[in-house]
């Protein structure tokens, strides 16, 4: 419900609860007063005008002090006759407090409070159930929490299993696995291998190489695949030209998938006789 009242000359719009600034009134603060100037008032949908009144309408205020407003500046001159006036005000004014719109044996204060008393009903409702539900959820938390205790282990038992664990772990470390694990069974060493050098085609269609110890353990592996076979052996007959050249001697380059040429005959001179 809301109301529009007048005085001081002015028309404001108020409502239960709502504070403002009228023009200075006789009156001392924590005062209760009543405007009986009420021009409308509406609750809803209904709402009544005044001619310019309304009957049996009333708003009940509280004042809470004064106060005053900003400063104006007057200022006048004459043109021409060296007059000058500069003049400051600041208009007084009275704080109201709103407590209670009454018209046709309604009161907007009780109806606010009546309608606070059903929220604070319904949130001390919702706070009861939701202080239940937790008491549940923790009683159902503590029931799970029980766990049987966990059968003692023996310490030598307890030291196998870490020796075993720490024996894998040292193994996967030493031994790194290469990065085509799934590739095909490599080529017999009569057909692709080149000391040491095993030449395979994995599952993708590339192919590649990796070098074996003598015990069978990878030392290389390229990362890099190759269309053909015979890109490999270009690749392998790079690299073991690269390692003999670091050792310091030289290293004869590696016959790709043509036939190896006969060796030329060597003439017999006189010095070698």
């Amino acid at each position: 419900m809301y109301a529009v009242i007048e005085t001081g000359g002015k028309q404001y719009r108020v409502e239960v609860g709502t504070e403002l600034e009228v023009e200075l009134l006789d009156v001392e603060p924590g005062q209760s007063i009543t405007l009986e100037r009420v021009l409308l008032v509406a609750d809803g949908a209904d709402a009544a005008i005044g001619t310019p009144l309304v009957d049996g309408a009333a708003v009940d205020a509280q004042v809470v002090g004064a106060t005053r407003g900003d400063k104006v500046i007057a200022f006048k001159y004459r043109p021409k006759a060296r007059r000058r006036v500069k003049k400051g005000h600041r208009q007084d004014y009275t704080v109201l407090r709103i407590a209670d719109i009454r018209f046709g044996g309604k009161s907007a204060a009780q109806s606010d409070a009546k309608a606070k008393e059903s929220r604070k009903t319904e949130r001390e409702r919702l706070e009861e159930v939701a202080a239940k539900q937790a008491a549940a959820d923790a009683a159902l938390a503590a029931k799970l929490n029980v766990v049987p205790e966990a059968p003692v282990e023996k310490p030598a038992r307890k030291a196998k299993a870490a020796a075993a664990a720490s024996a894998e772990t040292a193994d996967e470390a030493a031994v790194p696995e290469p990065p085509v694990e799934e590739a095909a069974a490599p080529v017999p060493a009569g057909s692709g291998s080149i000391q040491g050098f095993e030449i395979f085609e994995d599952k993708a269609g590339k192919w590649r190489w990796r070098l074996r110890a003598s015990n069978g353990e990878l030392v290389a592996v390229p990362e890099q695949g190759f269309a053909s076979k015979s890109g490999v052996v270009k690749a392998l007959d790079v690299v073991r030209r690269n390692a003999a050249e670091a050792e310091g001697h030289s290293e004869p380059e590696a016959a790709a998938e043509s036939t190896p040429k006969a060796a030329p005959k060597r003439t017999r001179t006189k010095k070698d006789s």
